[in-house]
């Protein structure tokens, strides 16, 4: 972690909650990353190679996770980089497929983040298309529970954009040294201290409970 004064030119607000703020990452941390298997089944369902699918999936997905294409546009992109029809029921079908790949969660981690809340705090900023986001509120009730929740595809900003970490500094009426943010990629948690932020790269429940335990108060 690294250590920064408080932002003089953030926002401030006398009723604000002067706990300190933890804010997570989703994929990689709380959920579990893309269901193995995911894109090579979705390459089948158009008939196209795994190498090519992926490619296409990947390229056209920034502008859907930030709230800037449609599913139907980006499934409709996916496919005609592919030179396969776009059709409803084609579209329709890859995007359920996709939404089911990234639906699991770590419940050890889901618990700890709910155990959090009475030292801290807790938010979420995810990269994550809109209709995405929607399944994962509908699933998750715990989501309903934190303090704050910001979707790429529901803020129109996605990391490491910096307007996506301003836009939980103003949600949240905080400073920015208020935040810890906690990603499992470093770009992610650079941006997130550019921005004035302390950062924690995550690679495990154990190392980030011992940060914390020395970034939060003492409970008490």
């Amino acid at each position: 972690m690294d250590d920064f004064p408080r932002d003089a030119g953030a926002a401030t607000h006398d009723n604000a909650d002067p706990r300190r703020i933890v804010l997570f990452d989703l994929f990689g941390v709380i959920a579990r990353h893309q269901r193995p298997g995911a894109l090579e089944k979705m390459a089948a369902r158009c008939h196209a190679s795994p190498d090519a699918f992926t490619t296409a999936y990947w390229t056209h997905r920034p502008p859907y996770d930030a709230g800037r294409h449609t599913a139907s546009v980006y499934w409709t992109n996916v496919l005609n980089a592919l030179s396969r029809p776009a059709d409803a029921g084609t579209v329709e079908d890859l995007r359920l497929t996709d939404i089911d790949s990234w639906s699991r969660v770590d419940d050890r981690m889901v618990t700890y983040v709910r155990y959090l809340r009475d030292r801290a705090r807790v938010a979420l900023l995810s990269n994550i298309p809109a209709d995405h986001a929607d399944a994962f509120l509908a699933a998750q009730a715990w989501l309903h529970d934190l303090d704050h929740v910001a979707f790429s595809g529901k803020i129109g900003a996605a990391k490491p954009d910096p307007a996506a970490f301003r836009h939980c500094v103003v949600s949240l009426q905080a400073a920015p040294a208020d935040f810890l943010f906690v990603d499992d990629r470093e770009e992610n948690v650079r941006a997130a201290r550019a921005a004035g932020m302390h950062g924690h790269v995550f690679t495990g429940q154990d190392a980030l409970a011992a940060d914390l335990d020395a970034w939060l108060p003492t409970a008490g």
